[in-house]
């Protein structure tokens, strides 16, 4: 028996050993072509010598410098950091949540009710035409300059995939699941947790990953306009007062808030929807 867990153990480590690998790789094969990218941006930014194309080692240092050389206490982070990151952040995750419950609500009630949904897709293919830019103007005589303004051009523009992903799931219901339901007596309550929301959780998911880019996007536009603080605000801030590296810098500190939000929304999607997974791979 000791000789048998023995093995058991080296096998399992071996494949342990093998998993990792295979992972590695895999990180390898997807991120081969940034440094790539990084030396001709380097080598093409020196050799054209212009202000508006700093190269990147200049940008990292600039970022550094502004940024990210504050005291530990303050994780690092220097005053202008603390002062627009943290704002933004916390405006795109609150539009993104709030647009997350207003449209996967609303969603699953279209999604299950032709009725309602008859009366309702008019207008919501019709607001769903507007661009969120386009209503910057209407908000703030709505809502003045400020936050209220900004997190309603967030939850306008990010609301409309995660509705129609939801709409879609939970029309598309395995009727098995709802006959089955419906035989046992479920109530309402029961089957929205225990058959509408699971079905239709992929396609929301799906909806939830898509609006999260957006939501960046429309943080910056936002941030365009009459703000005080935030990275939108703080690109246009060094565009107008002609730092350039560190309006890049603030652009790829953008890019690096998108991964970081992408990634780990996958984390999360990957164990919510794991049951999901492993019933596509039975099937």
């Amino acid at each position: 028996m000791t000789t048998t867990t023995s093995r058991a153990g080296r096998h399992a480590a071996e494949s342990g050993t093998e998993g990792g690998r295979r992972g590695l790789l895999g990180v390898l094969e997807q991120m081969w072509l940034i440094p790539l990218v990084l030396v001709a941006w380097e080598l093409g930014a020196r050799q054209g010598d212009s202000i508006y194309f700093p190269p990147p080692t200049t940008i990292v240092t600039h970022m550094y410098e502004l940024w990210f050389s504050g005291p530990a206490s303050h994780l690092f982070l220097t005053e202008e950091a603390v002062d627009n990151l943290p704002p933004s952040v916390g405006r795109l995750l609150a539009g993104w949540a709030i647009a997350g419950v207003i449209g996967v609500g609303l969603g699953i009630a279209l999604g299950r009710s032709k009725a309602l949904s008859g009366y309702i897709d008019p207008i919501l293919e019709f607001a769903r035409a507007i661009p969120p830019p386009a209503l910057i103007p209407l908000f703030i005589v709505l809502f003045k300059l400020g936050t209220q303004m900004q997190l309603a051009t967030i939850v306008y523009g990010v609301i409309w995939p995660i509705l129609v992903n939801t709409v879609d799931g939970a029309r598309h219901v395995d009727r098995v699941h709802a006959d089955t339901a419906q035989v046992f007596g479920l109530g309402r309550r029961q089957r929205l947790f225990r058959i509408i929301l699971p079905a239709a959780a992929p396609k929301i998911f799906a909806g939830l990953r898509l609006s999260l880019s957006l939501a960046v996007i429309l943080m910056v536009v936002s941030e365009l306009v009459g703000a005080t603080d935030g990275l939108g605000y703080l690109i246009l801030f060094k565009q107008q007062s002609f730092d350039l590296a560190g309006m890049w810098g603030a652009m790829v500190l953008l890019s690096i808030l998108g991964f970081v939000l992408n990634a780990s929304f996958l984390f999360v999607e990957r164990r919510v929807l794991s049951w999901h997974r492993r019933a596509q791979q039975t099937t």
